[in-house]
């Protein structure tokens, strides 16, 4: 079975976006760091390194130690049930984008943090 191209992406290419995305909103660089090391686990300077280094999704994800409460996400991104989504990595890719949704559309991040 061929693998989905994300897998293979960078996610310094794709960070950038949800950079963009949470700045046009009113948010911050600051906050989108802070939900990608919520999530992954990593601390800013290994989220910077593999920003850095071009890291893929596949590896970035591998690498992580991941947060057990991020099964508490729920909800749709780009129409699909993240909760429901059966392909692991997908799933915490899936994850990453519906928290970066909540926080383009104004959520507290006592919320999309779980807390």
């Amino acid at each position: 079975m061929t693998q989905h191209r994300i897998y293979a992406t960078s996610v310094a290419s794709v960070y950038v976006h949800y950079v963009n995305k949470a700045e046009r909103k009113g948010r911050t660089k600051a906050e989108v760091d802070e939900i990608i090391r919520w999530l992954t686990g990593f601390s800013q300077e290994a989220l910077e390194a593999h920003l850095a280094e071009k890291t893929d999704f596949e590896h970035f994800f591998a690498a992580a130690p991941m947060n057990p409460a991020r099964s508490l996400i729920t909800g749709k991104v780009c129409g699909v049930r993240v909760e429901e989504v059966a392909e692991p990595l997908m799933r915490e890719i899936r994850y990453l984008d519906k928290l970066i949704d909540e926080l383009a559309r104004g959520k507290a991040m006592e919320k999309i943090l779980r807390a």
